[in-house]
């Protein structure tokens, strides 16, 4: 695989990452240097490991993954998603917990990487190497997230009503979500 083919790989792979961090950034509206950390290095890792555990597990349990891995992601990007929407219209401003702490940052990092899981699944089955594949993704998916993070930030800012900014981060993950069900072929 050349360097092209390589990075392309890389940026697809950490547009939905780029995707939730902007949410993020929206919900958080103050972005801390250690929170950028957080969630930049979770999803970094996670789509580094996800390519990793993809290739080891080969084409021997392909079929049962690809059967389902779509409904997996779906459903966490749904309930994270519906999460920030419910907390849009909250009225107690300290009830809304930070997405790059606990489960929620396990959640979002399991959600967003998983389609590396065929990434890495792919290279297998074409005898490739993964180590430097899987790397390059995770710092590619690192840098998105910290770009989107802030980016989601200053959207925040912008806008005077960060009720909706909210709330919309919450659709547009429900809406990668749905996206991730329609590139599987569940509505066709």
């Amino acid at each position: 695989m050349g360097g092209f083919e390589l990075i392309t790989i890389a940026i697809a792979l950490a547009m939905d990452a780029f995707a939730v961090a902007i949410a993020t950034g929206v919900a958080l509206k103050k972005v801390t240097s250690r929170q950028t950390f957080r969630l930049a290095w979770h999803f970094g890792l996670f789509q580094a490991l996800m390519p990793i555990l993809g290739w080891y597990m080969g084409s021997t349990v392909r079929s049962s993954i690809e059967a389902y891995d779509h409904w997996i992601a779906f459903v966490l990007l749904g309930y994270i998603g519906a999460k920030m929407i419910r907390e849009a219209f909250e009225e107690d401003e300290d009830s809304q917990g930070d997405p790059t702490k606990g489960m929620t940052l396990v959640v979002l990092s399991v959600a967003t990487s998983i389609d590396a899981l065929a990434v890495g699944l792919s290279l297998s089955m074409l005898g490739l190497s993964i180590w430097w594949p899987a790397l390059v993704i995770g710092i590619v998916a690192l840098l998105f997230t910290a770009a989107g993070l802030h980016f989601g930030k200053t959207f925040s800012r912008a806008t005077s009503v960060s009720k909706y900014a909210e709330l919309l981060g919450g659709v547009v993950l429900i809406g990668i979500g749905i996206k991730i069900l329609w590139e599987h072929g569940v509505f066709t």
